[in-house]
């Protein structure tokens, strides 16, 4: 297998990593060239020139060239996450009943 995989392992902290990484990866490099034509440019191209045309090896290219890469959050990373999304939503994020029926307002009594 080019590249091999003992050059791909020095590049993760494990296998595991390093089959989450492949995978993820190419999953984006197939939803880019399905999208090819779409006119859809959020996703990100290949970042080798690969001579394969199967996803996962252009993903292991990346890898081993250390243009794929990861982030392994930290406790604090994760604890700041959750108490972000544990936050009672503020006034504005709230969306109202769209099935309401409107207020009249006040009436007079006339």
């Amino acid at each position: 297998m080019d590249p091999p995989i003992e050059q791909l392992l020095d590049t993760v902290d494990s296998k595991f990593t390093l089959v989450a990484l492949g995978a993820m990866r190419a999953r984006q490099i197939n939803s880019y060239y399905n999208s090819l034509g779409q006119g859809i440019g959020a996703i990100v191209p290949p970042q080798v020139t690969s001579v394969s045309n199967k996803s996962l090896s252009i993903a292991f290219q990346e890898i081993a060239e250390d243009r794929a890469t990861y982030h392994r959050p930290t406790a604090e990373e994760l604890e700041a996450e959750l108490a972000v999304a544990e936050a009672p939503p503020e006034a504005d994020d709230v969306l109202a009943d769209p099935f309401a029926t409107p207020d009249p307002g006040p009436q007079d009594a006339g």
